[in-house]
């Protein structure tokens, strides 16, 4: 894995805390650059280039009031914004919870002091850990890769056989531009694991099911 780049990324966190910390939660443009799949990134809105798109959290809350999951699992919490739109779908559903860790220190303790203030925390356990350590118990209804990119498949590979077959795997980051999550969903596609369909949204979104146990 290249330290250098996880380095500079850790940096980027900080800095995008630093400007939330100023600003507060406002909504912009999406700036990410023109795809072959996403032509016009800009109709789309954001929080910040590192949180999910506006939609895509819209159609994340959707999926959870949609399948009922009784267990989400969320890598890479980063500001906490998106693991209180699961929540929030959690809360209207009147069950379940959501399991979500962040490596980073800093980055954890500033997503901690905002799931706090949410008036959500009962639906949240954050962790501050790595997926690749993180140990969770029974069966995975809903499970949305948002981690350190080069890692994304490793995870998936770790979590999947808690994941249930009539469950949802969602990948962010899979634009044709990021390559490193499209390529690993392809892949992971590729050797019988999954199926996966892939969301023309500026970042890039994966929708996958696992192949092993559906009927």
């Amino acid at each position: 894995m290249n330290l250098r780049r996880l380095f500079t990324k850790e940096k980027q966190e900080r800095r995008i805390l630093r400007q939330i910390e100023r600003t507060g939660d406002r909504l912009q443009p999406e700036y990410h650059r023109p795809t072959p799949e996403c032509p016009h990134p800009e109709r789309w809105r954001m929080f910040d280039s590192m949180t999910a798109e506006a939609e895509v959290l819209e159609f994340l809350r959707t999926v959870v009031t949609t399948i009922k999951p009784e267990l989400v699992v969320e890598t890479g919490t980063f500001s906490g914004i998106s693991t209180l739109w699961i929540a929030e779908g959690l809360k209207a559903n009147g069950r379940g919870r959501v399991i979500t860790c962040e490596f980073d220190r800093e980055v954890y303790e500033n997503a901690k002091a905002r799931i706090q203030a949410s008036g959500l925390a009962e639906w949240i356990e954050l962790r501050n850990e790595s997926s690749l350590d993180m140990k969770v118990e029974g069966t995975i209804d809903l499970f949305f890769s948002d981690s350190d990119m080069p890692i994304r498949e490793r995870e998936i590979r770790r979590f999947l056989p808690q994941i249930n077959p009539y469950g949802l795997i969602l990948m962010h980051d899979a634009s044709s531009h990021l390559k490193i999550v499209r390529e690993a969903a392809l892949k992971l596609e590729q050797d019988g694991l999954i199926s996966a369909v892939l969301l023309p949204t500026p970042r890039g979104l994966v929708v996958a099911q696992k192949r092993e146990g559906r009927k």
